[in-house]
């Protein structure tokens, strides 16, 4: 029987999406727009459904501001994107979403459902697009269907471990009229917090307790859980060192704890070396376990098969997929951890004691040299990023913003000053105060910031008064028009360019490649030159403040020595925080500072000369290598400097 038509109808099947939004709490759609879309788009221009439409230049740019907007509230972020360039944009930052398991619900409006098979305009397979990226990626069958499928799409997004979803809505299916009652419910919510199997809890408990040099590995599932007491009592119970995995996403340990040692290293030798010492490593929401750009089986796995391992997480793909473990618990870290603890305490190992007196002194030795390397920092003609890392904490320290800012790390080359210095402790910052991506893929830092900034009360309760952003030049040029939108929304968010006019990050990776396999059998591949010019960005220079004028970003300076650097970063907080407009900063990092000649594996390379001076975050390591260094297996490496001075450094971690 033929459904009658509706006379004068107020609704149509798109406000099934504003239903869940509003149930939700969700405040912002983001977006390119296009033709198919505006039935959804529409929607956002009715006040009664309380939510604004983000208009952004670059898909990719909609989809890093909805992670941006997801990581600060748990809750989805949510974008629509157009048919397949839509997608096939945003493909980038799906793949950061998703080994960041970032909740999001991307809706593509797609082609007229009776048209695809006649391949119109735009129109493919687009869950098979997105698919690889998503926890679930489905297209409507039929407008009928759309309020279970959307119920689904966001539930599944939010049910552990999020993730993103992906759903195809032929467009004319939006606009289909629907009867006033007609509405969603709501969205089930699946709790997260469960905990671990008791007995399996117990036997981890019984390895970690004896273990006679233990580690601790925390992956981003310990910050999303926001579990750092747990982890830190822990720590504290058995006496073990905290490292993180590899471009965490947030803070998953305070740096302010003297367990704190750093992210691991993102080198095969470098990874084995931190684990190879320890008898027990427990791996803790450790779900990017291979954040390595060069591999060789030849050279043993990256944690050596001595090390007996335990897991707990919350998703059972992230549990023993690359390596056994002796023990494994599936559950909340949070709700699972104080249990564990409690069966620790009764055996807690004699040990510990002794292991946290000596982590607190290797503390104590690591502040003074970063301070000395600071202080070394400021003689130089050219800025290290250390002296902008610490003029950043001493603005946020005395502004008492430590509960109230988001620093969004896209400084690939120099991560470490910055993971250091600023206040990412358990005097008011949370793990959500540090933002960055599991996935790599470039450019999605600034977009990032715009969501961000956008949600000023968050799910672990800090604020966004004062967000920054640190990019290298040349991750900023992949999205410079994000600039646009900021200027557009009025967001206030203080843009630091590490500009040193190079691809720095694959200059590195450049000598990582040379030294695998540069002499190893079969391959004997060197470049024609260290020092290529196609990884360099010059001729002509770029001038970032200019650049962000022309999209609407009309304040901002360049920064050449480092005696500017410290009033250069407060004019540009006082800025942000006083005025509705960004703050460009564009630091002239130094690219050819004097290097020093490294040796590895019988390869020489020149390294500049702050990354050679650069003490280690991992002082545990670096410890424990010193204390070898007699040994043949030691990874320690002599450095020559051109100022005659013989400095020891631990390779594997720089590199």
């Amino acid at each position: 029987m033929k459904k009658e038509a509706i006379q004068n109808p107020t609704r149509w099947t798109r406000d099934y999406l504003f239903d869940i939004l509003k149930d939700l709490g969700i405040q912002y759609i983001f977006g390119v727009p296009g033709t198919n879309e505006i039935p959804l788009i529409d929607g956002t221009s009715y006040p009664e459904n309380g939510v604004k439409y983000i208009e952004c230049l670059h898909e990719n740019i909609a989809i890093g501001a909805a992670m941006g907007s997801a990581r600060m509230t748990g809750k989805p972020g949510v974008l629509v994107v157009h048919v397949t360039p839509g997608i096939a944009h945003s493909i980038g930052n799906l793949f950061n979403a998703h080994r960041s398991q970032m909740p999001l619900v991307i809706l593509c409006c797609q082609q007229q459902n009776e048209l695809v098979t006649q391949e119109p305009l735009l129109a493919s397979n687009l869950v098979d697009l997105a698919k690889q990226y998503t926890k679930w990626a489905h297209e409507v069958r039929t407008a009928e269907e759309i309020p279970l499928v959307l119920q689904r799409a966001f539930k599944e997004a939010m049910a552990p471990p999020n993730g993103p979803v992906f759903i195809s809505i032929p467009w004319e299916f939006t606009m289909v009229a629907i009867e006033e009652n007609q509405k969603i419910k709501g969205v089930t919510r699946i709790a997260p917090h469960f905990i671990g199997d008791n007995e399996a809890v117990k036997q981890t408990a019984n390895l970690l307790a004896k273990a006679k040099n233990p580690l601790i590995v925390c992956g981003d599932a310990v910050g999303y859980a926001d579990a750092w007491k747990e982890v830190q009592d822990l720590a504290e119970l058995i006496g073990a060192p905290v490292v993180l995995q590899s471009f965490s996403s947030v803070a998953n340990f305070p740096n302010n704890d003297y367990h704190w040692q750093g992210e691991l290293p993102g080198s095969q030798a470098g990874v084995q070396a931190v684990f190879k010492d320890h008898d027990v490593a427990f791996l803790v929401g450790f779900g990017a376990q291979a954040q390595v750009a060069v591999f060789k089986y030849s050279d043993g796995p990256l944690i050596p098969e001595n090390v007996k391992l335990a897991y707990l997480t919350n998703n059972t793909w992230d549990i023993a997929k690359n390596f056994y473990g002796e023990e494994a618990i599936l559950g909340d870290i949070k709700a699972t951890l104080p249990l564990l603890n409690t069966y620790i305490t009764p055996q807690r190992p004699i040990a510990a004691e002794a292991r946290n007196k000596n982590l607190k002194d290797l503390d104590i030795s690591r502040s003074k040299q970063w301070n000395d390397y600071h202080d070394k920092a400021m003689k130089e003609p050219d800025i290290w990023a250390v002296v902008i890392a610490k003029a950043l904490k001493e603005a946020i320290e005395t502004r008492k913003l430590t509960d109230n800012f988001v620093y969004v790390h896209e400084a690939v080359s120099d991560g470490a000053p910055f993971q250091y210095y600023l206040p990412f402790g358990t005097n008011g910052a949370k793990p959500i105060s540090y933002y960055c991506v599991a996935g790599g893929s470039l450019g999605w830092s600034m977009p990032a910031s715009l969501g961000i900034k956008l949600e000023p009360k968050t799910a672990q309760g800090i604020g966004t008064k004062l967000v920054i952003n640190a990019i290298g030049d040349g991750s900023s040029l992949f999205y410079p028009q994000t600039w646009w939108t900021a200027a557009h929304e009025k967001l206030p968010i203080l843009y630091i360019i590490t500009n040193n006019h190079e691809y720095h990050t694959l200059q590195l990776g450049l000598q990582q490649v040379v030294d695998a396999y540069g002499k190893a059998p079969g391959y004997g591949w060197t470049p024609k030159t260290m020092d290529p010019d196609y990884l360099r960005l010059e001729r002509p220079k770029m001038d970032f403040v200019n650049l962000a004028k022309a999209f609407g970003g009309e304040h901002g300076e360049v920064v050449l020595t480092a005696a500017k650097v410290k009033e250069a970063v407060e004019r540009g907080v006082n800025h942000v925080l006083n005025n509705n407009s960004s703050y460009i900063l564009d630091m002239r990092i130094a690219s050819n500072t004097p290097p020093l000649k490294i040796k590895s594996n019988d390869t020489f390379f020149m390294v500049d000369k702050r990354y050679a001076l650069q003490p280690p975050l991992n002082i545990f390591l670096d410890d424990s290598l010193r204390k070898n260094a007699s040994s043949k297996k030691a990874s320690l490496k002599m450095v020559e400097s051109l100022e005659n001075e013989n400095i020891i450094l631990n390779l594997p971690s720089l590199f």
